[in-house]
């Protein structure tokens, strides 16, 4: 994202994590580096939504950690609401918990099985010391009408709710303390197909409401188009594309999200087909299906240049050997690519 930083409520700069690989019995020594997220930069306005979408391993969970200060970045800055987090000790951190919150992939295993609706939702109230006008019960059965659940299943367990429901618990404990930010990774993936789309509507209702800021991670694109404003394609650590919503869908520029955009399914295509015929198909829906070769490079040891050209039809020895910079091709759409697809 480009532009005024004026009203950013999150700036992430050359944001680096590396995990080490150690050997040793006795004497533990550092023999490798596990790059996993390896200079990541974007801003986040106030009220706005990045949706983070790659491969398995991109490094995309691993940036939403680190953003919600639940891992320490090797290097690189976070800045949130003009506050430097990057190396906040616990101490430190502990008031900006009430402004950053997460909402977890696995509604089944983020919960506490032992603890009811009420204690669960409640925590967060209570580890801060905040004190509401009608009591903790009162405040936590508000948040579970908000989140469209039944304000008397405050003394239900966990394992008498849907996994919908659990998530919608989830949402509800991250809503306590009422953030400015929410990081969700992979907020539905573990859902049925039918529910994803009441949480999905709920999270926009929610911003909508309480103006919140969010940065969505997933890898179902039709998640991430709904819901986002800018768009982050993360590959092998890095970003590689960034833009709008309708921008990028509408023209991806790095050959690989032209392949990631290729593998999302047509709609009735029989229909798409016949549409074409006349001529009246967008270039989305006329493109055809991309197969990568390989497999994503291990990112103990990523490959030189453009992390991408091992996997690219259109890869050229520049590619091997130097690394193309996030340039803006157009206003507000940043790629790198040596060799970009042209603009339609």
């Amino acid at each position: 994202m480009t532009g005024d930083n004026t009203g950013d409520l999150l700036t992430v700069t050359g944001l680096v994590r590396h995990f080490p690989v150690m050997r040793g019995i006795i004497f533990r020594r550092t023999v490798a580096q596990v790059r996993a997220v390896d200079g990541v930069d974007f801003t986040l306005p106030a009220g706005h939504t990045l949706g983070i979408v790659g491969e398995s391993g991109c490094g995309k969970t691993t940036t939403g950690r680190m953003i919600a200060r639940l891992d320490e970045p090797t290097s690189g800055q976070i800045v949130f609401d003009g506050t430097d987090i990057t190396h906040l000790r616990t101490g430190q951190m502990r008031p900006m918990r009430r402004e950053i919150g997460m909402i977890f992939q696995d509604p089944y295993s983020s919960l506490n099985p032992r603890h009811t609706v009420g204690a669960i939702v409640g925590a967060p109230l209570r580890v801060q010391g905040v004190h509401t006008e009608q009591g903790v019960k009162r405040a936590v059965q508000e948040l579970l009408e908000m989140v469209g659940l039944n304000p008397e299943h405050y003394n239900r367990y966990p394992h008498e709710f849907s996994g919908g429901q659990r998530q919608r618990i989830g949402v509800a404990r991250t809503l306590a303390l009422r953030p400015k930010l929410i990081v969700a990774d992979e907020p539905v993936s573990a859902l049925d197909v039918s529910i994803q789309a009441q949480v999905i509507n709920l999270l926009d209702d929610l911003q909508n409401e309480l103006g919140l800021t969010y940065v969505i991670i997933a890898h179902d694109l039709a998640v991430v188009r709904h819901i986002s404003d800018q768009v982050a394609v993360m590959y092998l650590g890095k970003i590689v594309e960034m833009a709008s919503r309708d921008d990028l869908y509408a023209n991806p520029r790095h050959p690989y999200t032209v392949a990631l955009m290729s593998a999302v399914p047509v709609p009735e295509p029989a229909a798409a087909r016949t549409a074409g015929a006349a001529g009246a198909v967008s270039p989305r829906v006329r493109r055809e299906r991309i197969r990568l070769t390989g497999d994503v490079p291990s990112p103990l040891n990523p490959p030189p240049g453009c992390r991408f050209h091992t996997r690219c039809w259109k890869a050229q020895e520049i590619c091997q050997t130097i690394e193309p910079p996030l340039n803006e091709l157009a206003p507000g759409h940043r790629a790198a690519c040596h060799f970009p697809e042209p603009a339609r």
